[in-house]
């Protein structure tokens, strides 16, 4: 039997290449409701309160919370506590099977979690000696609302709403399910994967819809469902400036390689498995990442082969960051770069960065083929 290379076997056998943004994990926060002094100017300056204190806030998260309940029986969906010890997602899966129309809620789940919100303390004025009030950030247990959702244009999705002040939410969204749903829309054929595209009739297409998935498609799409679930804040409070941004918390870019039959693929993973047990050693990581690493750089520098079942992945991390191919329902070999922390890369937070991050992660995705 003739062995064949990785280049080979690439060149010869892949029916699909596709990289788009997989996962992303956003941050919705209040910008002025950061800090005691943005709290302060809220109830003070803006509701005309006399003092600013955390009692002022319990009428607004009961009234978020009544507000929760009042529209799941109003769009009549089910609004349940989340089982200890269930997956999210399986549940989220036993919804989307009987769900049958193009858009809407799905169910409301609700958990305690931790919660970073705020509390009074007491400060001793350095001017006087005597005792103030203070507001500061503090971590507590309270109940995490999920609104489970189906949009016409991005597919599943779920917005997490803490319900204490300042009501920061989470929003999880896929790329790979836009273009699902794009190319449905178009009437172009094709066949998936459970979380891509294994073959497509128009691949270049699928690809240009891949590439247009950025910040103000996310941006609209956040909009859109924030007019339609219950909100913490009045219009008043939005119309004097108190109103979300979005900002990146967690982002996944992916390559997709479709092989024409599941042997084609099981020999390059195998033979990529072989051939790159040291693609955790620092001058490596290097490369991939396109980072000087140096003696003091912080991170472990590892390689770890991961085998689920009879699937084997290939880990590499660096700082808080971690790039994974492995071998999807035996017919693709999908490589992932996942970003924890923008900072890593000297990039901010914001939603705006996308594109930086996004040749970021396209870029280490290549350079670990090559």
């Amino acid at each position: 039997m003739i062995k064949q290379t990785v280049g080979e076997l690439l060149g010869n056998h892949v029916t699909l290449d596709a990289e788009g943004i997989d996962r992303m994990y956003l941050n919705l926060y209040q910008p002025m409701l950061q800090s005691g002094g943005g709290v302060a100017t809220f109830f003070k300056g803006h509701r005309g309160a006399k003092v600013a204190s955390t009692v002022l806030m319990a009428p607004m998260s009961h009234a978020f919370v009544r507000a929760t309940e009042k529209f799941a029986k109003k769009e009549q969906v089910d609004l349940i506590r989340f089982p200890k010890g269930k997956r999210k997602d399986d549940i989220n899966k036993q919804y989307l099977k009987g769900f049958k129309g193009e858009e809407g809620v799905l169910f409301i789940g609700k958990a305690q979690e931790k919660y970073n919100a705020f509390r009074m303390i007491k400060k001793i004025s350095e001017h006087t000696g005597k005792p103030y009030p203070w507001l500061t950030r503090s971590s507590v247990m309270c109940n995490q609302y999920y609104f489970y959702l189906v949009d016409e244009d991005f597919g599943p999705m779920f917005i997490k709403f803490g319900s204490y002040f300042p009501y920061t939410a989470r929003v999880c969204l896929n790329g790979h399910e836009y273009v699902k749903c794009q190319l449905r829309k178009e009437g172009i054929p094709f066949e998936a994967l459970d979380n891509g595209v294994l073959s497509c009739e128009n691949p270049e297409r699928a690809q240009q819809i891949l590439d247009e998935f950025d910040e103000s498609k996310i941006e609209a799409v956040v909009a859109k469902w924030l007019a339609r679930l219950p909100d913490p804040f009045t219009p008043e409070d939005h119309a004097a400036g108190f109103n979300y941004r979005l900002s990146i918390l967690q982002a996944e870019f992916a390559r997709t390689q479709v092989f024409d039959r599941p042997l084609s693929g099981r020999h390059l993973f195998e033979e990529v498995i072989r051939e790159n047990l040291d693609l955790g050693r620092p001058s490596r990581v290097g490369l991939i990442f396109d980072r000087r690493i140096i003696k003091s750089t912080p991170g472990r520098f590892a390689t770890r082969v991961i085998t689920q079942g009879v699937i084997p992945s290939l880990h590499v991390s660096y700082k808080s960051r971690g790039i994974k191919p492995y071998f999807q329902e035996g017919r693709a070999v999908r490589t992932e770069l996942t970003i924890n922390h923008t900072r890593d890369f000297r990039i901010g937070r914001s939603l705006c960065t996308l594109p930086e991050l996004r040749a970021i992660g396209f870029n280490a995705n290549r350079r670990l083929r090559e």
